[in-house]
């Protein structure tokens, strides 16, 4: 008896089972001949959903946000050459945001690969682009390797410092037939151990403070539960803005994102310690690096390349965030004496900033307060950069949870949109009722106009708060700053968004006096799929405070680095 014949199937068709093997639930992209056999092996499967994109650019913030929302791993599908260069401003922001996110792109057929041949579709040296713009980037060379080279790409995006890694697959290697790997479960993602020795001294260091402040980043978004046990001990707390929710901002130790107000930078002048986990220290949040922070300044980081970096450092250990403050509230169990004044000072230095925030707003006021009203405890907070979420979106509205808030991290427009949507379907999924709002501005929003269309097929139940000025708020607002007033290329033509939404049987409302927003909101929370209030800007004025970029602080040398 003859054995019997193996079963074959297409590299494409492995993908995706190795995909249902990392139970990845969803996929973004844009499907195209350079993709199609993993797109009809997903398709045929019927395990995953693919949500078909408009465009890379948006399947590429797509599948970031499902990532940052979900905590799952983010997976995007594009074509090779124009269409993985249209990826590139997703893939520059998912790195920016430290995003685990797998980005497959095609490939020509081997044969004519890297000769020069100005073959169609081809972008020369396309594996050097993926690489400037990914944490990593892989090639498939042949049938055979497929699976492995997966693999290490999903194993290096899960991997902290997490981050966004490509993969490129030539058509001939994704139609070739091979038999089904048996072993299709992805290689384990390593956690960095801390050293004893190392959470000791921190922990001796620390046991000697008696008002400490920990600043948590987006790496310390797992740890939550370790870092309430030192609020408990008397710890304070403020957060990046990658960092929003790990403890809820309604939490009265806590400045949530309010880090760099001027009486939360002399609130920090009265603390003797701080310990920062999982953060950046980023420009725009530290006045450019002149920000001035508790001393001893004390620093945890998955990435031991943090150690100094923009801030000298009094002490730096390597390791996961959350085993890191979990060892270190073991340590400091029943040896924190803190000041009982400490908190109460934190919470006057927060209410400073706020009334600061909301003076400046000015009419707008009227508009957080009935936002911060209607979204309730649980919700998804998408904000693309604009002149409303630098002003108040990156501090308000009130998060409760680590992975609630999204925004364009590496301050690039128009992303904001397609994020809400990869937010709302991951909610969908993994969070069923937990509805995603999205603050945009009118200049950025009309950059990737066409995902609309993707959100009304995908019915993401999503709420757009779009703020319509008709121009680049900011720029006019810089430019009457720093350039005498002279305004130019900052006035755009706008769509006449009701007949836009109607076009698109999208549910839209325009709100010209705050007065309606209230009743705005309530029916766009009750409307299921995605819904537009637009904030008629023009009609009912400007902000009290102008924000005109980030500060500007007196040009002072490079920081120290390690």
């Amino acid at each position: 008896m003859h054995k019997q014949q193996e079963k074959l199937v297409t590299v494409g068709e492995v993908v995706a089972a190795f995909l249902e093997a990392c139970q990845v639930k969803t996929a973004f992209g844009v499907i195209s001949i350079h993709n199609m056999p993993i797109l009809d092996a997903m398709g045929e499967r019927g395990v995953m959903r693919f949500v078909p994109a408009r465009g890379e650019a948006g399947a590429t913030s797509m599948a970031d946000a499902y990532a940052r929302t979900t905590g799952e791993l983010g997976v995007c599908l594009t074509s090779t050459g124009t269409a993985a260069g249209n990826a590139a401003g997703g893939m520059v922001e998912a790195l920016t945001a430290g995003t685990p996110m797998l980005h497959i792109t095609g490939q020509i057929e081997t044969p004519y690969l890297d000769l020069g041949y100005s073959y169609i579709h081809e972008a020369p040296d396309q594996l050097s682009m993926l690489k400037s713009i990914s944490k990593a980037a892989y090639r498939v060379r042949d049938a055979q390797s497929a699976l492995e080279t997966l693999k290490q790409a999903v194993q290096a995006a899960l991997t902290a410092p997490t981050g966004p890694v490509s993969i490129e697959i030539p058509i001939d290697i994704q139609q070739a037939m091979i038999p089904m790997p048996e072993d299709l479960q992805p290689r384990e993602v390593p956690v960095w151990q801390p050293e004893a020795a190392a959470l000791d001294r921190l922990a001796d260091t620390l046991a000697r403070a008696r008002r400490p402040m920990l600043w948590l980043g987006g790496g310390a978004r797992h740890a939550g539960a370790a870092a309430r046990r030192l609020l408990d001990m008397g710890f304070g707390l403020v957060t990046s803005t990658q960092g929003r929710g790990i403890v809820p901002e309604t939490d009265p130790r806590t400045l949530g994102a309010f880090n760099l107000h001027k009486p939360v930078e002399n609130f920090y002048q009265t603390c003797d310690a701080m310990l920062v986990v999982g953060s950046r220290l980023r420009g725009n949040e530290t006045l450019k690096y002149q920000l001035k922070l508790p001393r001893p300044l004390l620093r945890v980081d998955a990435d031991v390349e943090a150690e100094g970096r923009c801030y000298a450092s009094d002490d730096f250990v390597m390791g996961d965030a959350r085993l890191v403050l979990e060892g270190l509230a073991d340590r400091l169990e029943g040896r924190m004496k803190t000041d009982p004044a400490f908190i109460k000072d934190l919470q006057a230095a927060r209410q400073q900033a706020v009334s600061t925030l909301v003076d400046g707003l000015g009419p707008y006021a009227q508009l957080v307060q009935g936002l911060q009203e209607a979204v309730g405890e649980r919700f998804n907070w998408v904000r693309d950069v604009t002149v409303s979420n630098s002003t108040w979106g990156n501090r308000y509205l009130y998060l409760n949870d680590a992975r609630a808030g999204v925004h364009a991290l590496g301050g690039g427009i128009g992303l904001g949109l397609a994020m809400a949507i990869g937010a709302a379907v991951g909610a969908a999924q993994t969070a069923p009722g937990k509805k995603t709002y999205c603050l945009a501005g009118d200049g950025g929003f009309i950059l990737n106009l066409g995902e609309l269309a993707t959100a009304v097929q995908e019915q993401a139940d999503m709420v757009i708060i779009l703020m319509n000025d008709e121009g680049y708020g900011v720029i006019k607002n810089i430019q009457d700053a720093q350039y005498g007033g002279r305004r130019h290329y900052v006035d755009l033509h706008t769509p006449d968004y009701a007949q836009l939404c109607g076009s698109l049987k999208l549910a839209h409302q325009r709100v010209s006096n705050l007065d309606d927003v209230g009743a705005a909101l309530e029916s766009a929370r009750a409307q299921p799929g995605p819904f537009m209030l637009e904030i008629d800007m023009l009609s009912i004025g400007r902000f009290k405070t102008a924000f005109a970029g980030p500060p500007v602080v007196e040009q002072q040398a490079a920081p120290a680095t390690a």
